[in-house]
């Protein structure tokens, strides 16, 4: 577990376990094969404590916009994760599932489904895709449903057993601004919060969905977001129906309100999708898994939303950026945890052009000013937002084939070695128009080498280039100023 998590009704955090070292790991040992053997944990781990958490869009006063997570005992997180190690090695998910599955992660399904898009829009070729989206899917989860569903998948009896007992007399009370609720029993879903709900949610997905899933990339799901594609409307309407009826006769809903449907590469007359008479709202963009996906392929969109993530953290910390008195080392460590991870996410699945490369390393460069001009307002005043990173990873600049895709083609997902990767860039579809020449599509000006040197063999593996991303330094003009690096490269110079 990481350090600095809120604490549960016991006040014991995690970090009690690691300063104890050797004897923490002798204690704990003893203590879960006691609960083990006995099948019946403390009674102080089944207090928890509700923490309604806004979701930062609708309403702020209906309560249908927040999320409630559970503070629960640090100990028992502990253990919650001993017996999530166990139940993975003899559960097998489906590999549609993308959502806290190793090597998996929310980029591996964008770009699957973003290549597909590419795919059927240089094919000429309508591509139908509902995204569909479950009410209350962690709370909605029948208990004995999942005890059902533990079984099916092949879980020992004891360990189900263990399972039951998390879940039997659990009680919370709800904390808000103005105080907290009295203790209530909570008899229904999964903890939202605990360490063990999404593997033990994904059980329940693979099993609900057997009958009715189809191989990836036609079948996306990450935990309780799920995307249905198919080449025509009619398919992809009585793939919906089939769902939702599946979905629905063991206890879960599909929301009827944010289920959306978009088309790509749609002709006239296309018409729209229904869910059991309601018409499904049609959209021209969703945002899936944090990234915006277009209907016509483009990610203009994503990349000022991307830029927008950059300056709303930023905002944030704009106060220690812009202090004179806080050293530059201390700002560009802030700098790395706060406004730096939230431009790239989602880019490595995106086909950027030279103008939205530009506007993202502007953006960046504009962001680190403040720390240039704090450092040396001469070199700024001479050479405003045009210094080079001499650091191999940085941001600004392209030394590692730039922001975007790259060589994606050759390995597309962070898959085990024995899975082949379920990406449709081997599909050829429908007739690929000749184009105007020079302006190929993203899809085929992808395929082609890209010409970055030693950066291509690191792009390769999402996982190096997520690393590489995020243990670079800033720039080598601040580590320059702040110190640690002699050369200082001005665009330009090394042309």
């Amino acid at each position: 577990m990481k350090s600095g998590k809120a604490v549960g009704p016991d006040d014991i955090p995690v970090e009690v376990w690691k300063c104890l070292g050797e004897a923490a790991v002798e204690f704990l040992a003893s203590l879960f094969n006691r609960v083990l053997e006995s099948e019946r944990m403390p009674e102080e781990w089944r207090r928890s404590v509700l923490v309604p958490i806004f979701k930062n869009k609708g309403d702020v006063q209906s309560c249908n916009n927040y999320r409630g997570i559970k503070l629960m005992s640090h100990t028992m997180k502990v253990w919650e994760r001993v017996v999530e190690a166990r139940l993975r090695k003899v559960v097998e998910i489906c590999e549609q599932q993308y959502g806290f599955m190793p090597r998996k992660s929310t980029t591996d399904a964008i770009f699957a489904l973003r290549i597909l898009m590419e795919k059927y829009r240089d094919g000429q070729r309508e591509l139908h895709c509902v995204f569909v989206d479950l009410e209350k899917a962690y709370d909605r989860v029948p208990r004995e449903e999942l005890w059902y569903c533990m079984r099916k998948s092949g879980v020992a009896e004891k360990y189900v057993r263990v399972v039951q007992d998390m879940y039997e007399r659990s009680r919370t009370v709800v904390r808000c601004a103005v105080g907290q609720t009295e203790e209530f029993n909570v008899e229904v879903g999964l903890y939202q919060g605990s360490a063990l709900s999404p593997f033990l949610f994904a059980i329940v997905m693979d099993q609900l969905s057997e009958e009715v899933r189809q191989e990836s990339p036609w079948t996306m799901m990450f935990a309780d977001d799920i995307v249905i594609c198919s080449e025509s409307r009619k398919q992809v309407v009585e793939n919906l129906e089939r769902w939702r009826f599946a979905l629905e006769r063991r206890g879960m809903k599909v929301s009827r309100s944010k289920t959306e449907y978009m088309c790509v590469n749609e002709r006239e007359g296309s018409g729209t999708v229904r869910l059991q008479g309601e018409e499904v709202k049609k959209v021209q963009e969703f945002k899936y898994l944090g990234s915006t996906v277009q209907s016509n392929g483009e990610c203009g969109k994503e990349v000022k939303k991307r830029v927008q993530a950059g300056w709303n953290g930023w905002r944030k910390v704009s106060g220690v950026l812009c202090d004179q008195k806080i050293s530059a080392r201390i700002k560009g460590k802030v700098y790395r945890t706060v406004v730096r991870p939230a431009m790239p996410y989602g880019l490595e699945t995106v086909s950027l052009r030279k103008r939205q490369e530009s506007e993202l390393e502007v953006a960046e460069l504009k962001m680190l000013s403040p720390l240039l001009r704090a450092a040396d307002p001469d070199v700024v005043a001479v050479y405003p937002f045009h210094v080079e990173p001499v650091c191999e990873g940085a941001l600004c600049g392209r030394p590692l084939g730039g922001w975007g895709r790259g060589c994606h083609h050759e390995q597309p997902m962070s898959v085990p070695p024995d899975r082949s990767p379920p990406s449709p860039l081997g599909t050829r579809v429908g007739r690929h128009g000749a184009g105007s020449p020079g302006s190929p599509s993203p899809c085929r000006r992808f395929h082609r080498p890209v010409g970055v040197g030693g950066g291509v063999r690191l792009l390769r593996r999402q996982a190096l280039w997520r690393e590489k991303q995020r243990d670079s330094e800033v720039s080598g003009a601040i580590r320059e100023m702040w110190g640690e690096c002699d050369n200082l490269v001005v665009a330009g110079a090394c042309m």
